[in-house]
């Protein structure tokens, strides 16, 4: 900015320089004319140095001078005063470029008719003036469109900050749960299998294979979220297709129709209840309900003390979750579990409490409008 400023100033200095040495420079040579017409040529063009601070001075101030020196000296063209109506078309509010266009008419009227001018100078003179104006005319035109497409690209590059930031939040919340609550899972069979081994062999087995389920269906389901950080130059769009297939092979695919094995997989006594007609939703509210139990269905399991667990889905004029347990309330860790439920519930126009229950224990409850 500070580059093109200098250009700026060094490109306005040599136009004042050529218009002074256009407009004096033939009251020199070849023979001088008298000081006083000399000075009004200077007073005609030195002050257009100054006219992108004040133009309409500047426009007054050459426009007389010019006027009174015509009457004893014609210049080939007034360039001051036309350099001085292309800066007011250029740089001036919108009032003051038409409250300029009559006192432009009249100033190069005056100028024109006093000293009994041709009607071909007339035309001469009318046309110089108007291409001076809608010169300066097209050049703002060109600089707002310019300020406009900068205003677009700068608007743009905020939005694909801020897409990029809530995708990075989305991925985030997401490796989260599942690895919070897969993870967390895993180690509640895990130290289960041992003692199974001891007291129930038989059941041995089928405590390792829950092991095994949850890992792979972790696996799949950080493949999907994964593949959405490569780009397609690396594969991503290919890795996300795949990765979707496999994952819509998953019994963890992140969808109500899945909440049954999300439940039956958590290690829990959950009780479900649906009230209503369940109806069609958007997939990111769907998304966003299978998270939310996951994530408080974790935090049972980590923090309530107790197994038994309460899931009601009440469809009205809203999706209503509920998950309710009777332990011994919230946990005290500083982890973004909640604050992860309450992102998803809002991403959707939702919104989620999370409080003590009446009767003990702890309530999370989430509410989606439907349309």
């Amino acid at each position: 900015m500070f580059a093109a400023g200098r250009i700026g100033r060094a490109v306005d200095g040599a136009l004042a320089l050529g218009v002074v040495l256009a407009t004096v420079g033939p009251l020199l040579l070849p023979d001088p004319k008298p000081w006083w017409i000399i000075g009004l040529g200077l007073l005609a063009s030195v002050p257009v140095w100054w006219r992108r601070q004040a133009p309409m001075v500047v426009a007054a101030v050459v426009g007389a001078a010019m006027s009174v020196m015509v009457t004893w000296e014609k210049p080939f063209l007034p360039f001051g005063p036309l350099l001085a109506v292309y800066t007011i078309a250029d740089v001036s509010h919108t009032w003051k470029r038409l409250a300029a266009i009559p006192l432009i008419v009249a100033t190069v009227g005056v100028s024109l008719v006093l000293p009994g001018e041709n009607d071909e100078t007339f035309r001469l003179m009318g046309t110089a003036f108007v291409a001076a104006y809608a010169l300066g005319t097209s050049a703002r035109a060109s600089r707002s469109r310019t300020a406009e497409l900068a205003e677009r690209a700068r608007r743009r590059e905020q939005e694909h900050i801020a897409a990029a930031a809530e995708e990075r939040t989305r991925i985030a919340r997401d490796m989260h749960d599942i690895v919070t609550h897969s993870v967390g899972l895993m180690v509640v069979q895990a130290e289960a299998g041992p003692v199974v081994v001891r007291s129930d062999p038989d059941r041995a087995e089928a405590v390792f294979d829950a092991i095994a389920d949850t890992g792979r269906g972790a696996l799949a389901e950080l493949r999907g979220v994964l593949a959405a950080l490569r780009s397609p130059g690396e594969g991503g769009g290919p890795s996300w297709g795949r990765a979707g297939e496999r994952l819509g092979e998953s019994l963890f695919q992140p969808r109500l129709a899945n909440l049954p094995a999300l439940v039956e997989h958590s290690g829990l006594d959950v009780v479900s209840t649906t009230v209503g007609i369940p109806r069609p939703v958007p997939e990111s509210v769907e998304a966003a309900v299978y998270r939310i139990v996951q994530e408080a269905l974790t935090n049972v399991r980590k923090h309530a003390g107790t197994r038994a667990v309460r899931l009601t889905l009440t469809w009205l004029e809203s999706l209503t979750v509920e998950i309710a347990d009777d332990g011994r309330g919230p946990g005290q860790g500083g982890g973004y579990g909640l604050a992860g439920m309450r992102e998803r519930a809002a991403a959707c126009g939702g919104t989620l409490r999370a409080e003590s229950g009446q009767n003990g224990g702890f309530l999370v409850k989430a509410e989606f409008p439907l349309e």
